[in-house]
């Protein structure tokens, strides 16, 4: 039987041999399927719908098989989350929850092709391999947060779709009036629900004791107001606290990705978007105000233009500067410094 209140697994455990667990599962993760591969002297695959009555089905399965079983899967935003906190509420299982750009990294070692079958027997082998680090559950009102920023975040390009409706009808003399009118009323309301959530959003975080003083943090960064507070704080206060500012970077996928093969091929480096799309999304207005506004980021932005970089590596590269820095803030709970950030750089 599964126990709701179970005990929360250390926050971090690296285990270096495979005797705590004798079964090994990777799951391939997408919005409407879980391939699952199980790896004991053999390989079993099976799949299963990725819904509640999916989740039941595959810990069922699961739980047939005697032993401990450490299951391996990729971070896919909502998709990968529910089965995620599912399996952890499992005794019998433990889960690790991987960037994907690690997994495809590992995979590439021991796979010829791509298919959701290939990807969840590569991660089972993860599992057997790899040193274990326990996923970490989220607290609830990390998780209501998140949720609620997201809404958010997709109602604010629902609002960006409807000013450029309304544009369009405005600029053209065959539009309705009635319909240029129910255009504004949808604006008036879209807005007015966008304000309402991002009240409640706040309130989360003032009621509460771990995120109130990130979120203040926060809003004293040259850049972040507010509404970016709220989506900032959204992504990263579910991040287990032991990650390194180089996991942070990697789970944001604004790590370099870099394309070079022999002495031929010389392509310039981008980001990996291997990550958190919502993340970068939440870094880039304020990457955009900070080199208006804040010295250290403006002059940053601007040696990284007289090295040839177009405008957008260079703000990407802003992007993750911020992220360093509110890795920074949050470990040391000191208020942002750009001095601290950029040592060396001369400001104009």
């Amino acid at each position: 039987m599964s126990n709701p209140h179970r005990k929360q697994a250390p926050v971090q455990q690296a285990i270096s041999g495979h005797d705590e667990a004798s079964l090994f599962v990777g799951i391939d993760v997408s919005a409407a399927t879980l391939a699952v591969a199980l790896q004991q002297e053999g390989i079993a695959q099976r799949s299963f719908a990725n819904s509640a009555v999916g989740h039941k089905a595959l810990i069922q399965w699961l739980l047939q098989h005697e032993g401990k079983l450490r299951v391996s899967l990729e971070a896919t935003g909502i998709y990968s989350l529910e089965v995620a906190l599912a399996l952890d509420r499992e005794e019998r299982i433990e889960v690790a929850v991987l960037n994907p750009k690690t997994v495809h990294r590992f995979a590439e070692t021991m796979r010829r092709s791509k298919t959701d079958k290939a990807d969840a027997i590569a991660l089972a082998e993860y599992s057997r391999r790899m040193p274990f680090v326990a996923w970490r559950r989220p607290t609830t009102s990390a998780l209501e947060l998140r949720s609620l920023a997201r809404h958010i975040g997709t109602l604010i390009q629902e609002q960006t779709r409807l000013k450029n409706r309304m544009h369009a009808a405005g600029g053209s003399a065959t539009t309705s009036r009635c319909v240029l009118q129910d255009l504004r009323r949808s604006m008036k309301s879209l807005t007015l629900r966008i304000a309402r959530l991002r009240k409640q959003a706040v309130a989360l975080v003032e009621q509460n004791a771990e995120l109130k003083p990130k979120f203040q943090q926060l809003i004293g960064i040259p850049g972040i107001a507010e509404t970016s507070a709220v989506q900032l704080l959204a992504e990263l206060a579910g991040l287990a606290p032991e990650m390194t500012v180089r996991q942070w970077v990697a789970h944001s996928g604004l790590d370099p990705a870099h394309r070079e093969s022999g002495s031929s091929v010389h392509l310039p480096s981008r980001i990996s978007r291997h990550g958190n799309r919502f993340l970068r999304r939440a870094l880039y207005m304020p990457a955009l105000v900070a080199v208006r506004f804040d010295p250290h980021l403006k002059a940053f932005y601007q040696a990284l233009q007289t090295r040839h970089k177009s405008k957008l590596q260079a703000l990407m590269a802003v992007a993750r500067k911020l992220l360093h820095a509110i890795f920074g803030i949050f470990k040391t709970n000191t208020p942002y410094n750009g001095e601290k950030l950029f040592p060396n750089l001369a400001l104009a």
